[in-house]
């Protein structure tokens, strides 16, 4: 098809996930005229497969705990069980309400959407559906894909986080392979639904990449629960039956299971998209840019997923306000990996924001450290947690990682983040009062004791 002026846009994204269409409404808002090109949803992983569904779950399990568990607390209950029909209902009206949301948003700001695989097919064009659509800048957002690993394929008893949030019964066993967020995020829901879990992890501890307290908290917690796992342990092959499945183990062991779940992170999605045709370089399927956001072709940005380090959603939400606010002529602040909030949503929740001890220390040789008990935080007890708050200080400097685990932390980690990111010292946050009773409080309490002035604490 012939170009015309309504094929021209200021900005071209390629991918409606959360990196593209946060990119598309800021850009809108700087009075920049913008296309999103998405072959499936609008809100991409994230919204549909990924952190809300499964949040959708993660919030059913805790139900389903607190119904089990409420004799302890003076309430009778009984609990029948799970239905999963209605489970899969909740979760699909939350994420179609979003969805709509989303859908009126992007109507609303005047965003022009086209619908359908997109390809690169020039360094400011993109080819969707026959049309050729050129914009003076390109942002490639095409998101992640669930990884498997060699002589694991998915198919039947052998599943992919995208299949576990479609399953209509519960297992009465499951084998999750790999112990970092999504492995332990379903460990969490199956186990709160009944089934037996067991979790093989290649690395030495769960969730690996977190401060090595918080694995040791999780995996103490995860005994308690009797969620089992494997770590330092290696898949090798997996055997498939009529009613069952075996993984086998470099160790010789053998687990059997109603279901296998590969939980190995996600890998980027970057091939067939005509990238490395117009020159872009791709690695290992990443598509490496500069603190700015772009590539080594001139007027094509990579945000979210498709780019090395974290994968979240928020970093793409941060990656898409960055790129457009750059393109605008903003000049805005880059988005720093260490300085992004991360959420484990299991429970214990798991949150932290900056470095981990060792990161610390190897960063700056000298460090002072602070666990803060939640034994002595009356929220926590009152919402029967255990967990603590582990703040990791430069010598004599200010805050350079928060690390916390508990039921409910998540919500914390804001505070964590502005603590972090505003370099504050562990007097600047004691001098400010936190309400009481709230588990808020316990960063309160942790950098008072830091501080040298403890409360509800012991120096």
């Amino acid at each position: 098809m012939t170009d015309s002026a309504d094929n021209n846009f200021d900005l071209v994204i390629l991918g409606g996930g959360s990196g593209g269409y946060a990119c598309a409404l800021r850009a809108v808002q700087l009075d920049l005229k913008v296309a999103v090109i998405e072959k499936d949803k609008l809100g991409g992983t994230c919204l549909h497969t990924g952190c809300i569904p499964t949040k959708a779950l993660l919030h059913a399990a805790e139900v389903a705990d607190a119904a089990r568990d409420s004799a302890a607390v003076g309430v009778k209950t009984t609990f029948d069980g799970i239905d999963m029909k209605g489970v899969n209902g909740f979760k699909e009206t939350v994420v179609s309400r979003l969805y709509r949301g989303l859908q009126g948003m992007i109507k609303g700001a005047g965003i022009t959407v086209y619908e359908g695989e997109g390809k690169l097919v020039g360094t400011d064009t993109v080819e969707v559906g026959g049309q050729r659509v050129t914009g003076k800048n390109v942002v490639l957002a095409t998101g992640s894909y669930a990884r498997t690993l060699p002589g694991l394929e998915i198919g039947g008893r052998v599943i992919t986080s995208e299949q576990a949030l479609e399953l209509y019964e519960v297992p009465q066993s499951v084998v999750i392979i790999g112990g970092s967020v999504i492995g332990v995020e379903f460990a969490s829901v199956w186990k709160s639904f009944g089934a037996d879990v067991t979790i093989v992890e290649a690395l030495p501890t769960l969730v690996p990449l977190e401060d090595p307290t918080l694995s040791k908290q999780l995996e103490r917690a995860f005994r308690k629960r009797k969620i089992a796992f494997k770590t330092a342990s290696r898949f090798t092959g997996v055997e498939h039956h009529d009613d069952r499945v075996t993984v086998s183990l470099e160790s010789g062991d053998t687990l059997d299971a109603d279901l296998v779940l590969v939980a190995v992170g996600r890998g980027p999605r970057s091939e067939g998209f005509g990238f490395e045709d117009q020159g872009v370089t791709v690695d290992r399927g990443w598509v490496p840019t500069n603190e700015r956001l772009a590539t080594n072709v001139p007027g094509i940005y990579a945000v979210g997923d498709l780019v090395p380090g974290l994968q979240l959603a928020h970093r793409g939400f941060a990656h898409g306000i960055f790129v457009a606010e750059e393109i605008a002529g903003l000049k805005p602040m880059p988005v720093i990996d260490s300085g992004i909030p991360r959420v484990t949503y299991c429970d214990p929740e798991i949150a932290s924001v900056g470095l981990t001890e060792p990161q610390a220390r190897e960063k700056y040789g000298e460090v002072d450290t602070y666990e803060y008990n939640l034994g002595g935080n009356g929220r926590s007890q009152i919402l029967q947690t255990a967990g603590l708050v582990k703040l990791v200080r430069e010598k004599d400097g200010p805050i350079v990682g928060v690390h916390m685990v508990g039921a409910r932390f998540g919500e914390q980690v804001g505070e964590a983040s502005l603590i972090v990111n505003w370099e504050a010292f562990p007097e600047d946050v004691a001098q400010f009062v936190h309400a009481h009773p709230t588990q808020n409080e316990a960063l309160g309490e942790a950098s008072l004791a830091l501080a040298g002035k403890p409360l509800h604490a012991h120096a």
